[in-house]
């Protein structure tokens, strides 16, 4: 059974440990996994930044998994007195509680925590800034490969609002790690040469045709201080998901995206839920790899006792 002490990035993990955490995830989905708790069990739900899908789905997997889910929220705790996210977390250990689901705008938020030798709670990102979105990354590999059974070779195009994307930086990584042929696709000035060691830049009207996977983004407008030259309908005509460029794909292709969508701007609205979406099956799925992910952690804190 797989253990971790926590889960911070993509990149800390293996891709055995990957692939563990998928086959469990699909495991409790079809009700073929079973899972209890030796004791009571502890977790806080830390969102300083907005969020639902993230929030309440990894919220729904501890309730699933039995966990006493602790009440917390940013805007009435001692973080408005000016309290660090460091000393939130060493109140939290100090209380008892076992693992803490943080989301938080600082990249790297994490180090200090996982680093310190006075915490013993387990940490769990749910998306740093513009870094890594773990859970995320997991959610999608899962959708993938419920779909398709493998990755080897099969041709994605991340597209969008790229450099802003912690959805895109955690999936680039591990998608070329598994063997897919990964694209890239958007606006120029939302791409860096960061991404150029895990595919090219592509104009998404050309590759849509070869595609298995496309693979969405939402345009971040809180990341962008209102410095966008685009406005919705001119990004929707020159790289969004419209009618016509969804009868390019072919029919065994799939589209995702993270969620929230801006409807008419990444997405034609009717397209959301099409045959070929899998937008809601994402957010079903985000549940089960929670699960999976919280089970290897508590795993991990039983080991370590």
């Amino acid at each position: 059974m797989l253990s971790l002490q926590h889960l911070v990035s993509i990149e800390d993990l293996s891709t055995e440990q990957v692939m563990a955490l998928l086959e469990r995830g699909l495991l409790f989905k079809n009700d073929q996994a079973t899972f209890s708790l030796d004791s009571q069990t502890f977790v806080a739900n830390l969102f300083f930044e907005n969020s639902t899908r993230t929030h309440k789905s990894f919220e729904v997997a501890e309730k699933k998994l039995g966990m006493d889910v602790i009440d917390f929220h940013a805007d009435s705790s001692s973080v408005t007195k000016g309290e660090t996210l460091y000393d939130t977390i060493l109140t939290m250990d100090a209380l008892g509680v076992d693992v803490c689901v943080i989301r938080h705008p600082a990249v790297d938020y994490y180090k200090e925590m996982i680093e310190s030798p006075s915490l013993s709670v387990a940490i769990i990102n749910g998306g740093d800034g513009s870094g890594q979105h773990p859970s995320q990354c997991l959610l999608d590999l899962m959708t993938i490969y419920e779909e398709f059974g493998y990755f080897q070779g099969l041709k994605i195009c991340i597209a969008g609002d790229i450099t802003h994307s912690r959805v895109a930086k955690s999936n680039m990584q591990m998608l070329t790690r598994l063997g897919a042929q990964v694209y890239f696709a958007g606006p120029k000035e939302w791409y860096s040469e960061e991404f150029e060691d895990y595919g090219q830049h592509v104009e998404l009207d050309a590759i849509l045709p070869d595609l298995d996977v496309l693979m969405l983004l939402r345009v971040q407008h809180e990341r962008h201080d209102g410095q966008t030259s685009f406005s919705k309908e001119s990004y929707h005509q020159l790289f969004g998901l419209t009618q016509d460029r969804y009868q390019k794909l072919k029919s065994s292709a799939i589209i995702m995206h993270p969620a929230p969508v801006n409807r008419d701007v990444e997405i034609a609205d009717a397209l959301v839920e099409a045959e070929k979406s899998r937008i809601v099956k994402q957010m079903s799925n985000g549940v089960f790899v929670r699960m999976a992910i919280l089970e290897a952690v508590l795993n991990g804190r039983q080991k370590k006792r």
